[in-house]
């Protein structure tokens, strides 16, 4: 099978859109406006008017993300109580609803990630998709316990 350039820059795009939706909760880009920072806008060579439209994304998505995470939120609730309550048949039908309500959620934030990937050059998508898996793991190393140290050998 013959995979061209294109193929290659689309299957790409989609693991990236993919690595940022699962890596970045909506709490957690809420408190990081990436294209605010000095060292992404530096790193991304994004301009000014890039992160103007950028941050207007953001906020037109505001509303919808909120909305769509208290349904999550209440949805979960709602199924924890349920559970406590042992009625398992009441659990199974909300489980339907906190997984469409994460659904909604998870589909609103693909819509914002996508309309800030269109303003984005695919040089500044690729750059922006390394910052993020570095940023991720140096999270997931600062969660890291400190390492023991080990006995002397006999």
């Amino acid at each position: 099978m013959n995979v061209t350039a294109h193929q290659r820059w689309l299957v790409g795009t989609a693991l990236l859109l993919v690595l940022l939706v699962f890596t970045v909760s909506p709490a957690r880009s809420q408190g990081f406006k990436w294209w605010n920072s000095d060292q992404y806008r530096h790193e991304l060579g994004l301009t000014s008017e890039q992160s103007k439209r950028l941050e207007e994304i953001f906020q037109n998505a505001l509303p919808g993300l909120r909305a769509a995470k208290k349904a999550l939120d209440d949805a979960e609730a709602e199924f924890g109580s349920l559970v406590q309550r042992g009625d398992d048949s009441a659990v199974m039908a909300q489980v339907d609803r906190v997984e469409a309500a994460r659904g909604e959620l998870f589909k609103a934030r693909t819509k914002m990630l996508l309309k800030m990937r269109r303003m984005l050059t695919t040089d500044q998508w690729v750059k922006l998709g390394a910052l993020e898996r570095a940023r991720h793991a140096a999270d997931a190393a600062k969660d890291q316990p400190p390492a023991k140290d080990l006995p002397p050998a006999k």
